[in-house]
């Protein structure tokens, strides 16, 4: 498996001074967002006295339909207290085998909480099947672990998970006793692509983490949210991992602004990543996935023989992508303007011409 992490050779390029399509992660905030870290209100959050903190988790659950949130350094520790919540050790998590909870988060549900974790295979568009998922469920039986939780996800690889599929799963999971998490770090993505509201998205959903330091701008932080009972687990389980900081307002103070400001304004990374997926299959050596581009994601093969050098000539001329691959991946986002797009399709296409 090619990492999307893989480390590039870029010690001679300032970051900053490149179109930078690695990540959404890789954003910077704005004056106005460094301003309202200047004007925070803090306290001690560990005492629950941060007041940046705490309006900022009233914020979160009222948006998206829930009882109560709980802010998180990462999302990586927000899933994880998220299923250690839900489970037990020696229980069992479904997860989709493609899905982050199960590649990109070292397995912690099993190695620190003593979670199994059982993988469903998904389609092409990243969709769990009820059946698939159902099989999966065991048996009353002591040979096996108990089955206690469903984890989802949406957007998968930029991809807009059906509503109607994700409640489907959901209420089986339910008749069957298990409670349902969903991995929503690009959640508002999924919102601006659906048009449906945050509370449609999360209705049938026990607990969702949705992360403020993507394609929201916040330099740091996850937001667990979920009933009262599932949050009280979570914030002891936050204490265990770590994740426990003081005047953390300074960060929620940026999230604050990121849910306020910088929700809509995804749309511009949507038209974006649709603008390069169109400019790039205009190249006939790549194959682009035009029927991909849903959110702020272009997708495409970059064949063998020409990916270090296409990758080198990108940095020549700053701009940084991940390492080439047979599923390469190119991510808009709020440092990546209309004129950055149009300069990248500029760039592939002289390639080629050569």
């Amino acid at each position: 498996m090619t990492s999307q992490y893989a480390k590039l050779n870029i010690a001679n390029k300032e970051p900053t001074d490149c179109i930078d399509f690695r990540s959404d992660t890789v954003t910077l905030p704005s004056a106005e967002m460094f301003q309202a870290m200047v004007e925070a209100k803090l306290g001690d959050d560990v005492y629950g006295e941060d007041r940046e903190t705490n309006d900022l988790q009233d914020y979160a659950a009222e948006l998206l339909g829930k009882e109560a949130a709980l802010f998180f350094p990462t999302g990586t520790q927000s899933n994880l207290s998220a299923i250690l919540s839900h489970c037990q050790r020696g229980d069992e998590v479904l997860i989709g085998r493609e899905y982050h909870t199960n590649v990109y988060e070292a397995h912690g549900a099993s190695v620190l909480g003593g979670v199994g974790i059982c993988t469903i295979d998904t389609n092409h568009r990243g969709s769990i099947s009820v059946k698939d998922m159902l099989s999966q469920i065991k048996a009353d039986d002591p040979h096996f672990g108990i089955t206690k939780l469903l984890c989802l996800e949406n957007t998968v690889s930029g991809r807009v998970q059906p509503q109607e599929k994700i409640n489907e799963l959901a209420d089986a999971a339910h008749a069957h006793g298990l409670k349902v998490h969903l991995d929503g770090a690009r959640l508002f993505n999924a919102h601006i692509h659906s048009g449906l509201s945050l509370k449609d998205l999360c209705y049938s959903l026990d607990s969702v983490s949705i992360c403020l330091s993507k394609g929201l701008g916040s330099p740091a932080g996850s937001l667990l949210v979920g009933d009262h009972e599932t949050i009280r687990k979570a914030k002891r389980l936050r204490k265990i991992l770590g994740g426990g900081m003081r005047q953390v307002g300074v960060l929620a103070a940026c999230g604050m602004y990121a849910l306020k400001n910088n929700v809509i304004r995804l749309l511009e990374d949507h038209d974006n990543a649709r603008r390069l997926t169109q400019g790039l299959s205009e190249c006939k050596d790549l194959q682009v996935g035009i029927d991909e581009a849903q959110t702020n994601m272009t997708f495409f093969h970059c064949p063998k023989e020409h990916r270090e050098n296409l990758q080198a000539f990108l940095l020549e001329n700053n701009i940084l992508v991940p390492k080439l691959s047979s599923a390469s991946r190119l991510v808009c986002h709020l440092g990546v303007s209309k004129a950055d797009v149009d300069f990248t399709v500029e760039v592939v296409q002289h390639y080629f011409k050569d």
